[in-house]
């Protein structure tokens, strides 16, 4: 299991660099796979992956995607204003077929999963994007580390009882500090290629930290969703990992503070 889970990680980690390095066409097609994959694995847990709810939500989020691609960040929200309405007009034509339960579960998928993960592209494409993205994965992945390896070493006191008994409030801290420290040197030696940044070493400690801390929160809400429904994994496309929801969980609620943080840190400067 353990060869499986190592393996199956570093070709993730490689499809997704390689995706994210080429940027364009290329980004755009791995971003569309893992919304959609993602959105329906969520769709199936609440057991409606294949009605007409979910089409319009899979529909919203390549329309999502595609404006993305074409530069026009600003329509992101239109388009998803565009989903629900078209959301509501599949409810009250299809009436009583779908449950108004089902609709709001549907357009929760919407953005959870396809407007949360969206900022991934687009903090590709901004300013010193091709920098910056990179604090999304190193603050959430990297908290979860040094949050696993701390609490392994001094953790005692639960963070989450009940919903995750291992987690505890050492490991929390370790992993916002180290995800600080690791964010602190990553400024440090990409400081000539985040012109956007006054205090490159500074500003990306500062993202780090608090990209780590809510990377943690976007775990927790994958598993109390997963709890709540009973179920151990979203899915098994990636062997010894489980399902793209899975293994982002944390980056969807890291892609988008990360976005919102890079975006004020650069007008500040």
């Amino acid at each position: 299991m353990f060869i499986t889970r190592t393996i199956s990680g570093i070709v993730l980690l490689a499809v997704t660099m390689c995706a994210i390095i080429a940027s364009g066409p290329l980004l755009y097609l791995f971003m569309l796979l893992i919304s959609l994959v993602g959105m329906y694995e969520l769709y199936r847990v609440f057991q409606m992956e294949k009605k007409i709810p979910a089409l319009v939500g899979y529909l919203t989020a390549i329309g999502i995607e595609s404006v993305i691609l074409a530069g026009k960040n600003d329509l992101v929200i239109l388009i998803l204003v565009l989903g629900f309405l078209a959301m509501m007009v599949s409810y009250v034509a299809t009436y009583p077929k779908f449950t108004a339960e089902e609709i709001a579960k549907a357009t929760f998928g919407m953005v959870y999963v396809a407007l949360m993960m969206s900022f991934i592209f687009q903090t590709r494409i901004s300013n010193d994007g091709a920098y910056t993205v990179w604090l999304i994965f190193i603050s959430a992945w990297g908290c979860d580390t040094c949050a696993y390896l701390v609490g392994r070493a001094i953790g005692k006191h639960k963070m989450t009882p009940v919903l995750s008994p291992k987690k505890s409030i050492e490991g929390a801290v370790g992993g916002i500090i180290g995800s600080a420290l690791i964010g602190a040197l990553y400024g440090t030696i990409f400081k000539t290629n985040l012109t956007e940044f006054s205090n490159p070493a500074v500003f990306c400690a500062i993202i780090g930290a608090c990209g780590g801390f809510i990377s943690m929160f976007g775990d927790l809400s994958a598993s109390a969703i997963k709890r709540q429904y009973q179920i151990k994994d979203y899915g098994n496309l990636i062997p010894g990992h489980g399902g793209i929801m899975d293994r982002f969980d944390s980056i969807i609620f890291t892609a988008p503070l990360i976005y919102i943080l890079v975006t004020l840190l650069q007008r500040i400067a």
